[in-house]
This record gives structure tokens, sequence and C-alpha cells, in this order.
């Protein structure tokens, strides 16, 4: 062991002298892990036992970050138990399925006591003691009940703390961030000001009122024990997003990720240029290691789900629980609480209460021949006499025919096999839902119309309602490649190749109307036109206006109707770019408040893992 590594473990050592537990450092001192390394893997784990420090270890041995001096984060929080914390949990659940996510539900029921502060990983330990110092200070005097006030605003709903018992918290916080400064020479903030318990926070405003509904159903009765809970978080990641593994994938390239269900990976959105559609770049947090992975693999993570809790003072128990581990929750708390529960309602009932209502459904398309193979895709298929042969299971059987043949399929592909295959498995998912569709919209790109038909197929409405082609819903010709539009198919060439197009139908924009590499305010605009004279076409129809269209449409073409200003651009692009195929929006006009609401789709998402290409010339034994 180096001089310096000695002097570091002499310190250590000297601060676990005199307690009951013994340390957890000397085993993995003993196998040969530096002083550095074997703190940085308790700190990480939460200083439970040495078994997990030494699996941490061993699961980052290619971690590149493995020695670099990087302490955690940690933070003091007020959290309660019992049938209180039952109830914030089914609010969490219902406003998540009522009124979609907000930040609120990135984070599991609590009241914040000392925001995040660094500890360097050597004086944990200290923190724990002061944890222990200042309950036992407080504990004579922490009130028995915490009076719980709703308060509510446009963008913020949750429980005001007040009064005397306010004043007894703040106490306990200020207390232990003293004595951390004394321990363990940590800089900590108290939450001197109004004290409070989020329910809520940045969701759109005409979600404001059924959040109150919710809120107001929250028993405050319950008699509650209170804990004070010390966390940590790895500082480097706070601004990621967190993704998490949902199928085991094995990588095909040097410079991608093993993924395995349940694990957890940090995402920059804003270092996400060298990843191709449908990959991302991050940071598994199980090995530490930096790679790509397929995004539909995964799915959006709540932000604590990686934190770690490490010690907890429960106060109405008189008893302090620092020395003891805690059996009942894993050193991973998720702020996902519980499974989303089933409707109240059956489909027919949901179906019946909203049938009276207009609603506009939006769609992404299937997968497209190109997202697979490249945009080299027509030259792959493609004879030298112009001609189309399918050199893959995946291409479709055929292609429509195009006055000025195959060529302007390049920047109009359409669908593959899979994409087809989606969009009925959609279609029959919608006809198993029981949903009413009474008018069907498409952008002019082929995959969307292509999807509309096969969706009307399942739906067996295929020659009852025709396909009204929008060219004010095409794709954001910035992301159009060349310096003009694409070549889209005419309504003549679309109902040659049998698809039931109403010609009848005046677009908000004409074909002719679209311009190449136009600005985001320029396509923000001709989709809010469009979408309003998409509804009021439909003026008399109470069912399901179907919009299938791009990935950016979801956003385009619903927030003129939710009353909410277009995205910042960027934001824009990193939302768009993970919407799947056959992804969907649903709103629904609520007459009674004059607006209209985000509500759940009708049907599930479809999700599914990659088939890359194989050759079965490289299978012959012996070569």
């Amino acid at each position: 062991m180096a001089a310096g590594e000695t002097q570091l473990y002499a310190k250590v050592s000297n601060k676990l002298k005199g307690r009951s537990s013994p340390s957890l450092l000397e085993p993995l001192l003993a196998m040969g892990f530096p002083v550095h390394t074997a703190l940085k893997a308790l700190a990480a784990t939460g200083k439970k036992t040495a078994e997990e420090a030494l699996a941490w270890l061993h699961d980052h041995c290619n971690d590149p970050s493995l020695d670099d001096p990087i302490p955690q984060e940690y933070a003091l929080f007020l959290c309660p138990t019992g049938p209180l914390l039952e109830k914030l949990q089914e609010f969490w659940r219902e406003s998540k399925r009522q009124c979609a996510k907000n930040r609120a539900h990135e984070v599991f029921p609590h009241v914040t006591l000392c925001d995040f502060f660094t500890c360097e990983d050597q004086k944990v330990e200290c923190l724990y003691e002061a944890l222990k110092r200042a309950g036992d200070r407080l504990l004579g005097s922490f009130p028995t009940a915490v009076p719980l006030a709703l308060h509510s605003s446009i963008s913020y709903l949750g429980f005001f703390v007040n009064g005397s018992p306010a004043d007894v918290i703040r106490e306990f916080a200020m207390t232990f961030a003293t004595e951390a400064s004394l321990l363990a020479d940590c800089s900590v903030k108290p939450c001197t000001k109004q004290l409070h318990l989020t329910l809520a926070h940045k969701f759109y405003p005409h979600h404001q009122r059924t959040l109150e509904q919710l809120a107001r159903a929250i028993p405050l009765g319950h008699s509650c024990q209170w804990t004070a809970a010390l966390y940590s978080r790895d500082m480097r990641f706070v601004h990621y997003q967190t993704l998490r593994a949902l199928f085991q994938y094995k990588p095909q390239n040097v410079d991608e990720l093993t993924l395995s269900p349940g694990d957890y990976i940090f995402v920059d959105p804003t270092q996400q240029d060298e990843a191709s559609e449908g990959w991302v770049i991050g940071i598994s947090q199980r090995t530490g290691c930096r790679g790509f992975l397929p995004e539909n693999y995964t799915d959006r993570a709540s932000e604590s789900d990686t934190w770690v809790k490490h010690r907890m003072y429960t106060f109405s128990l008189a008893t302090d629980l620092n020395s003891r581990r805690d059996g009942e929750a894993s050193s991973r708390c998720s702020g996902e609480f519980l499974p989303q529960t089933a409707r109240s309602l059956s489909s027919l009932q949901a179906l019946q209460a909203t049938v009276a209502r207009k609603s506009v459904l939006v769609v992404r398309h299937g997968e497209r021949v190109d997202q697979i193979f490249g945009k080299a895709w027509l030259q792959q298929c493609s004879t030298p006499d112009g001609k189309y042969y399918r050199p893959d299971l995946n291409f479709p059987c055929s292609l429509p025919r195009r006055s000025r043949g195959i060529k302007d399929f390049e920047n109009d592909p359409p669908l593959s096999s899979c994409g087809i295959f989606q969009s009925r498995i959609a279609g029959d998912a919608l006809l198993d839902s029981g949903i009413r569709i009474s008018s069907v919209f498409a952008s002019p790109a082929l995959r969307c119309v292509q999807t509309a038909k096969l969706i009307l197929e399942e739906l067996k409405l295929e020659k009852k309602i025709k396909i009204r082609v929008e060219p004010g819903i095409f794709e954001w010709t910035k992301w159009e490649a060349g310096k003009t539009t694409p070549t889209l198919m005419s309504l003549e060439e679309l109902k040659e190749a049998n698809f039931n197009i109403d010609t009848d139908y005046r677009p908000a924009f004409p074909m002719s109307a679209l311009m190449p590499a136009e600005s985001y305010q320029e396509y923000v605009d001709r989709c809010t036109a469009s979408v309003v004279q998409m509804v009021n076409t439909c003026p008399q129809d109470t069912g399901v206006i179907l919009i299938v269209s791009h990935g950016s449409t979801l956003d385009s073409c619903t927030r003129p109707l939710l009353g909410l200003p277009p995205r910042e651009c960027g934001d824009f692009a990193q939302l768009v770019r993970k919407i799947p195929s056959l992804g969907m929006c649903f709103c629904e006009e609520n007459k009674e408040e004059g607006k209209w609401e985000l509500v759940n789709p009708p049907v599930k998402t479809l999700t599914h893992g990659a088939n890359t290409a194989f050759n079965w010339r490289n299978w012959i034994s012996g070569n």
C-alpha cells in the first residue's frame, strides 16, 4: 500500500474506532483493493455490506472513471410512511394516469430538509453520526402529528407544513447541517423557507382542476411516523435522462453496451449526434461503461430510481435506526411505486362515457424501409434496368407504380414488412378497443398513407372511410434530404395503387405550398392551421378523428388543440427522435370546460427488439 493510501486508511480507521459495528473497509482492503476505490464502492452502495461493495467493484472493473476522485452528492429528506404514504402513492398513480407525468413523479413523496451537497467518500460515516446526533437532540420535541395544508397554483400543487411543527422540523435540519459541517467538513444548506411536500409540479394548466380533486381525496387524518432519510446520487449525471433496460441486449460491436433487464442508463440529450436513428449513447450505472444501445430496449425511468438510501432516523418510534440496516426497502429507492392499476371502467363503459366527445388520435407511421437498410436502400433492391426485387424479407413484396419510375421512392420510402405488420397489429388493437373512427387524415408521404390504409383494413373500414391526404401535416421539410421537397405520389397514383383516397377533400395546404428547408416557426404554423381545419372539417362527427403522420406531428398537431405554445426547437428535436413506430397521442374535447385534454390512448404501445442480418455462408463449418 502506498504511503498516501496508508495515511488515508489510518485517518478513516481512527474515525471508525469506538463504533459497535466492524469496519466494512477492512475486508475489501484485505482483497487488495486500493483504499480510494474501496471507499468509493462503499459510498456508491450505501455502506450496507462489504459483499455489495465487492459486487460493485467487480461490475466496475472496466469503468474508466473508477479512479476519479468524484464524491457522491447527499440530501436529507423527511419521508412519510404507513397509511399516508400508501395514499400518496395512490395519488402518484392516478395523477400520472389521468394527467400524464409531471416533475413530481420523478421523486418519491418527501419534504426536503437539506438539498444536495457533496461529501468525500472517507467522511460518509460522519454524516451518519450527524443524522443520529440531530435526531437524538430533537426526538423529544418532534411533533406527534405534522399538519399538512393543501396549496395550489397554476404550476404547483402540494402540502405546506406550517406553525410550530414546521419550526421544529427546520431546527432538526439546521442541527444536522451544523453537525455535518463539524464532523464531515461539508457545506450543507438546510431548508429555511416554506416546508412542503410536492404533489405535482410543472403540469399542464388544464390538468390543475383534476389534480386538485385527486389531492383533496387524500385523507390526512391517518397517523404517520415520519422518517428522516439520507440519500445519495452520482453528481455527474444530475442533468442527464435516465433510462431503464427492459430487455437483455448482447453487443454486436465493441462500442455497444451490454444490457440486462433493470439496468439504468444515463443519457445526455445534448450529446447524441453520433447516434443513428433508434440508438442512443449512454453510460451504464451498473458498470460505468459508455456505449451505444438500442433505445427501444429501454423505457424512461424516474430521477430518483438511481438514488441510494444510506441511513434513516424514525422519530415517532423513538428509536434510532442508524445502526441497523434497512430491511424493508432495497438500497435503490424507486419513485415508480406500484404498477398502474387497471381502469375502473371496462373498455365499453369508458367508450360510452366519451362517445359524445370529439376526439383526435395522432399516430406515427410504421417502420420505413430506409430506417433499417439505410439511405442506399433503393440501390439494394433495384436491378440495372430500374426494376424492383426483394433482397431481404423485410423489404415489401412489391412497390406501387409511379409515373417517374422507381427512383422517386428514394426520398419517399415505403413501409418495411415489419412496418406493415406493426400497422396491422395497431389496427387490430384499435378494433378490440371498440373505438369508433369517423374520419382519417394522412400525410402525403407513402409510409403514412400505407399505415392509414392498413389500420382501416383491420378496423374493417377500408371501403367505408376514405383517406383524406393533408400535405399540411407532412414532415418538417428541414429534416428532408436534398434542397427540394421530395416528389410524393399524386392522388391519382395513390388511387391507382388501390388506396381509397378522398379526391374531393380540399387540404389546408396544397402540395405546391410545401417549401424546402422551412423554418421551425413555418412548420409549426402550417401544422397548426392544418389540424384546426381537419377538426373543423368534421363538426358533426362524434367519433374519433384519426391522423396518421410523422413522429413530429404527435407534438405539433396536439399542442395547438391543448392551447399550448410550441416547444423550443431543441427540445422538440430531442422529443421527436424518441417517438417509436405507431406511437400515439390521444386528445379529447371537454365541451363543458371548452378545452381539449390529453388522455390515455385507446391501445397499448408496441415494443419489440432488433433482428440483425444473417449470412448463411459465414456459418459453414471451417470458414
